[in-house]
């Protein structure tokens, strides 16, 4: 199998940041699976994917714990995360968040429950029946000494109101503080859902997609079921960033790899620059 396909993005200099949010679809007994599903199968397309793009920042949802080093090793030695499982005791499936510490400092990170009881681990009260979370760290670049804060999360699929509630509180909290924020996920909502209007509403947000001055592939739907990409679609995996942000480009990357994909979603990524705020260091 390939080890370089083509980087969609590709490493970047500062100022810019390369983001990418990454639902890599948890690892499911092969029993259970289809072919395409196998992690076995996947895990190759996905090295070769990271390895080829080398996001500054990366989002990724549904990591079990040696998904996450899968991750980390195809990303390198000068790559960490912070971020672990969604449930009571720390374990089950994660929301790490990657960033290349070269690049960037990490100031403080913190986890917490998408409920009513954000500080209990595994707790879920909004509609949702699995633990949702969200995982939020502050960084300083270490380049243009830019401080902003960066919010990864994965919303629940069958509930709404869940998903609502959810959106509601991110929105609330980075507006509740200073710098500049950069939010990524799987929503599991599209651009005309109640969740999405909120998140968006009052301008503390906007979409990286209809903010990029340049887009480099359609706007495909984000879920791909293994399939190869097609219009009409929903986006349900998103990058937001404050206004002051500035979107160079953005992409939903459906390319294959070796004649497969990594994940039933495909990766979102976004060349941003973020501004320098009066609270950076």
């Amino acid at each position: 199998m390939s080890d370089s396909p083509r980087p969609l993005i590709g490493p970047v200099a500062a100022p810019d940041l390369h983001v990418m949010t990454f639902n890599v679809r948890r690892r499911m007994p092969a029993l259970l699976t289809r072919p395409a599903d196998r992690w076995a199968r996947r895990r190759p397309r996905l090295r070769a994917v990271l390895r080829a793009e080398r996001p500054t920042l990366l989002g990724a949802q549904e990591a079990l714990p040696d998904q996450a080093a899968a991750i980390a090793a195809a990303l390198g030695p000068s790559h960490r995360s912070v971020g672990h499982g969604r449930d009571a005791g720390g374990s089950g499936e994660a929301c790490p968040l990657f960033y290349d510490a070269e690049r960037l400092e990490l100031i403080d990170w913190q986890q917490s429950a998408l409920s009513d009881r954000p500080d209990q681990p595994g707790s879920a009260t909004w509609g949702n029946v699995i633990p949702r979370i969200l995982v939020q760290a502050s960084f300083r670049d270490r380049a243009t000494s830019a401080a902003f804060l960066v919010m990864n999360t994965h919303l629940d699929v069958f509930s709404a109101r869940a998903r609502l509630r959810s959106a509601q509180h991110i929105r609330r909290l980075i507006a509740a503080q200073p710098r500049p924020a950069l939010v990524m996920g799987d929503l599991n909502a599209g651009p005309s859902s109640p969740a999405l209007h909120d998140l968006l509403s009052d301008g503390t947000l906007v979409d990286a997609w209809t903010a990029a001055t340049d887009r480099l592939t359609p706007e495909w739907g984000t879920y791909g079921g293994y399939r190869p990409p097609r219009p009409g679609r929903d986006r349900i995996d998103w990058i937001a960033v404050s206004p002051a942000a500035t979107v160079v480009t953005a992409a939903v990357n459906a390319h294959p790899v070796d004649g497969g994909w990594a994940s039933d979603h495909f990766p979102v990524q976004a060349v941003v620059r973020m501004p320098r705020s009066e609270s950076s260091p």
